[in-house]
């Protein structure tokens, strides 16, 4: 499983680079057949190889694709970065909350066409499959040191199957890609247990 702590990204250009959905469905390509070329990009997700091959450096220049070696031109292979990314945490100026906000938008809406994809679909998969698949829904009480380490349990969890994403050899016989997608935030106008309310419910 992998170790390493996900990507903070702070830098407002980076997380811009996310914000066309033209390249959020080359990533997703590259993630699911790759190592791609732009021509192959091209061809799933239905754009011109010289756009592709565009989308592709500027993904690269800010570390989200990486050549996987051999090939020159559009016919260099592209591999997606693994390493994860994440954004949002800890002060921000202006800028940066916008373009988070932006980048979180253009991946919330792909992922949630990408659920309703399964939903249509699902009856029409194989038994086995329809019951592995799941949507959840849970309320309950977290400290906020709760729902960070809650956060990277989920992480963990899933993380032992991300090195299959950059390695076609590591998946397993029957597998197929699945996708995870969680969050888990406080209610906005929830009550809050004080010290005191706490205090009286352990004497009682």
């Amino acid at each position: 499983m992998p170790d390493q702590q996900p990507r903070e990204i702070t830098d407002v250009d980076t997380l811009r680079a996310l914000t066309h959905p033209l390249r959020l469905r080359i990533l997703n390509a590259v993630g699911l057949h790759g190592p791609l070329t732009a021509t192959e990009v091209a061809e799933r997700v239905g754009e011109s190889p010289a756009n592709c091959s565009w989308h592709l450096r500027q993904l690269a220049r800010y570390g989200f694709v990486t050549e996987a070696g051999g090939g020159t031109g559009r016919q260099r292979p592209w591999r997606l970065v693994t390493d994860g990314h994440r954004w949002g945490a800890g002060e921000e100026n202006p800028e940066l909350a916008r373009a988070g906000d932006a980048a979180a938008r253009v991946l919330l809406d792909l992922e949630y066409r990408k659920l309703w994809d399964w939903m249509a679909a699902r009856r029409q998969q194989p038994a086995v499959w329809r019951d592995a698949g799941s949507f959840n829904q849970f309320l309950g009480w977290c400290t906020a040191e709760e729902l960070a380490e809650l956060q990277e349990e989920i992480r963990a969890l899933f993380g032992r199957y991300v090195d299959r994403l950059a390695d076609p050899a590591a998946r397993p016989a029957g597998s197929r890609p699945v996708r995870l997608m969680a969050w888990a935030v406080p209610e906005v106008d929830g009550p809050v247990v004080d010290d005191a309310d706490a205090e009286g419910d352990e004497a009682r």
